[in-house]
């Protein structure tokens, strides 16, 4: 690396504030070939070939610096990061674009053999002042360095000794521990490393291999006494296998510990994310003071690489100008009247008020799966939740169509069904329909919530509320009201709308029809390398109010960005060629539900990275479009594209932690607080939006990119548009941190993950209740044949509500 370096031509300065460029470009290694002979010990020769990458132009970025180019020159950020970079790779264990260490403050136990790091996060942004330097303390997870025995007990919770392993806890400990490193500790001072590929079935007494060519063979216990003189104790627990398959090595457990410095790739259980969030749960004070501590001990000041390139660092954070917009009013009722309410930092309460249109339950069950809860205590908790619903303002019956019914866990799909169709065969002569079930579920309920909302919202066409044991017993008015809240909005409900003052409309949205669409796509986790990547798209339904979405939900090719399912074009034998998708749906759900078509769609994108920014723009509003015109001829209304990330470092310090006018009491910057200048992007209409109160540690602002605006809105416009609409969150009574049509799309995608089923059957990828082509059907998508089978479709009654809440 220093050799790559060295070769590097030109020199820059930054400075948090200010970036100043020498004339000459820089550039990346020579243009020729190099070569140079290594010798250590050994006597081993390595032969090093540089090539030449690529020219990084710091003239090209000055230009852009200055708002005169508006692409981004990659090379030279990337060339000026490397540099950076340097220094703290030799100090602390690098991953992605963060640096951790042991040493960073405190080891954290986060629970079955994993322990929490501190460390930072760092990289180069380029913004309205110049070169920034982001910095961010940041935790994660590590496996802890222990014999591999101690790691396995942590693991399963038990002394590995008094029982022989199940299959499931094999295969508990196979995903846990398969490319993990470890180093031998039977062989004094050699502590060779391996890398785990697997676990051998057998027990470790029963394994033998040859050892020569001749056919000896020698058992596993036996080898280890002869040539190590090691006397293997656990002879019932199975060995590791490293190396390849074809030719696996085999290790007892008791002969291996873990390699410090690994970080945990895999997914964290719950128990261990709430371990987590209290290490990285910070207040403003402290995470300012350890931003500043952690640049001040990594002394860029005196980093050789920096030097060398001439590149300086300011130790203090930037200085930059905010404004606070105000919050809006909602409109509720009260006694049958309107009643406006003012939230108060990003708060307000429904005491003696009703939502402003309440739904209707007319008939309703529900069912207990937890063995913890009585008949009786169900039917006193359905009691109460149903009048707390009618106090809120809902026409909800007081009675269940059936009492309660009790049923275990494991037959959730015959206690669903036969129950539906118990209470069908009361109401179906009156031409009625079971508008809600309510469900108690045990506090650790595995995948039983899974396999409910997958029978009720794809099967059965039902709507359904679940409740945890614990908040039967507890009962909570506040707990009842939040959940009467969710009802409402699922059975066709709003909680509240916007209203302006004096003229009682809401600013760019009921002037003209105006739908608003949030859109977001879900991955699977690591590790899970066969499953669909999930789209789901949202549209608001009650113009000229933003209340109430839609949604729509789709599986697509494994870690694809793109939304294919926007839009769909098939031949149909009988139709010839057919149009749809997820947009021309939601259109038309619009015109049904309000009368009219759209004149004007904002769509709010969550979950973009800025590298994928402008394919996804390409791609998504190409798609729009063809939506439209697909509805009719020449029909197409201005669009405005704002991506929204909340995945970003930068967080936003009140100058005085102490000034009541600029923070709330956490410490934390006040809801509304907007920064669009000097952070900002040197050309792009962006900004930073912290909507939101800070309840426990430091508030991070959604980072709003607007790529697309033939609306014309200015800043000030779409900024108050985005803060307001974070005030309509249907799930409570706080302002939230994202602008919810783009946190109900992730509510939704999160939701249909339930709905996928064990199969690999090949078939085509097609939108869960969007109309599309037949299964085989051809589809103009762009991704080659990948095979994605779709997830099962939405009843209609179903995607016509807020069922995702």
């Amino acid at each position: 690396m220093d050799a790559y370096l060295r070769m590097m031509e030109g020199r820059a300065y930054i400075q948090l504030g200010h970036c100043h460029f020498l004339q000459r470009h820089l550039k990346l290694l020579c243009m020729t070939k190099k070569k140079a002979l290594l010798v250590v010990k050994r006597e081993r020769q390595f032969r090093v070939v540089i090539k030449f990458a690529a020219r990084a132009d710091l003239h090209h970025l000055a230009m852009f610096l200055a708002g005169r180019q508006p692409d981004a020159p990659q090379e030279a950020l990337q060339v000026l990061d490397i540099v950076l970079r340097e220094l703290p790779t030799a100090r602390y264990s690098p991953v992605g674009r963060s640096f951790y260490s042991p040493n960073l403050g405190r080891r954290q136990k986060l629970g079955d053999g994993l322990e929490s790091w501190r460390g930072f996060y760092q990289s180069i942004r380029p913004t309205q002042m110049g070169l920034s330097l982001n910095i961010d303390m940041s935790s994660t997870a590590f496996i802890e360095p222990l014999p591999v025995i101690d790691f396995v007990a942590q693991l399963l919770s038990r002394d590995i000794s008094v029982r022989p392993l199940s299959d499931s806890d094999r295969v508990k400990i196979k995903k846990a521990l398969r490319g993990v490193k470890v180093e031998v500790t039977h062989r004094g001072n050699m502590r060779r490393k391996y890398r785990i590929s697997g676990l051998t079935s057998q027990a470790t007494r029963e394994l033998s291999f040859p050892v020569d060519d001749r056919g000896t063979v020698k058992t596993v216990v036996q080898y280890f006494l002869e040539t190590y003189g090691f006397n293997i104790q656990h002879t019932t627990l199975p060995c590791l296998q490293v190396g390849n398959q074809q030719r696996p090595n085999y290790l007892p457990m008791e002969v291996c510990k873990i390699v410090e410095g690994q970080r945990y790739s895999k997914r964290l259980n719950e128990k261990q994310i709430t371990a987590l969030l209290k290490v990285t749960c910070q207040r403003p004070q402290e995470r300012e003071k350890d931003i500043l501590q952690t640049v001040h001990h990594n002394a860029y000041y005196e980093d050789p690489y920096a030097q060398e390139f001439g590149i300086k660092i300011d130790e203090r954070l930037a200085s930059v100008e905010a404004r606070v917009l105000p919050p809006p009013r909602l409109k509720y009722h009260d006694s049958g009247r309107e009643k406006d309410v003012l939230p108060r930092i990003g708060q307000w309460n429904m005491m003696n008020k009703k939502m402003v249109n309440g739904g209707r339950v007319s008939h309703w069950a529900c069912i207990n799966f937890s063995r913890n809860v009585q008949d009786s205590a169900a039917r006193g908790f359905c009691h109460e939740l149903a009048i707390m619903c009618q106090i809120s303002g809902m026409d909800f019956a007081p009675e269940p169509v059936l009492p309660p019914l009790t049923a275990r866990p494991e037959h959730v799909e015959r206690a669903l069904k036969a129950r539906y169709q118990d209470a069908m065969n009361i109401i179906r002569p009156q031409g009625r329909e079971l508008d809600l079930l309510i469900v108690i579920l045990p506090d650790n309920n595995g995948s039983l919530y899974g396999d409910l909302k997958r029978i009720c919202e794809t099967d059965l066409g039902l709507v359904s509320q679940c409740c945890l044991t614990k908040h039967v017993f507890k009962m909570s008015k506040q707990y009842l009201a939040n959940v009467a809240l969710k009802i409402n909005v699922k059975v066709g409900g709003r909680n509240t709308v916007l209203v302006d003052a004096l003229t009682r409309r809401i600013p760019l949205v009921s002037d003209r029809p105006t739908i608003i669409f949030g859109a977001d796509v879900t991955h699977p986790h690591p590790g899970e390398d066969s499953s669909p990547s999930i789209a789901a798209v949202v549209a608001s339904q009650d113009w000229p109010e933003v209340t109430k979405y839609a949604g729509l939900v789709s599986a697509q090719a494994h870690r694809q960005e793109l939304i294919q399912d926007l839009f769909k074009v098939w031949q149909d034998p009988q139709r010839g060629t057919v149009t749809g998708g997820m947009i021309k749906e939601l259109l038309i759900s619009f015109k049904r539900a309000t009368g009219q078509k759209p004149q004007r769609i904002i769509f709010y994108r969550d979950g973009v990275s800025e590298g994928q920014f402008y394919q996804v723009l390409l791609y998504e509003l190409d798609a729009i479009r063809k939506a439209c015109a697909s509805l009719e001829p020449n029909y197409q209304p201005p669009v405005t594209f704002v991506v929204v990330q909340k995945r970003h470092h930068t967080r936003l310090f009140a100058n005085n932690h102490n000034d009541q006018r600029t923070v709330d009491r956490s410490g934390n910057i006040l809801p509304g607080t907007v920064v669009d200048s000097k952070i900002c992007h040197p050309t792009e209409f962006d900004f930073y939006l912290c909507s939101h109160a800070g309840i426990q540690g430091t508030s991070r602002p959604a980072h709003y990119h607007v790529l697309w605006d033939e609306n014309k809105f200015t800043a000030d416009e779409l900024q108050t548009l985005t803060n307001n609409l974070c005030y309509t969150y249907a799930r409570c009574t706080r302002s939230v941190s994202i602008v919810p049509p783009a946190y109900y799309a992730h509510l939704a995608a999160f939701r249909a993950r339930f709905y996928m089923e064990p199969d690999t059957s090949d078939s085509g990828s097609m939108a869960s209740g969007a109309r599309g082509p037949p299964q085989g059907g051809r589809n103009t998508r762009p991704f080659g044949n990948v095979a994605v089978r779709p997830l099962p479709a939405l009843k209609e009654n179903v995607k016509r509500v807020m069922f995702y809440c």
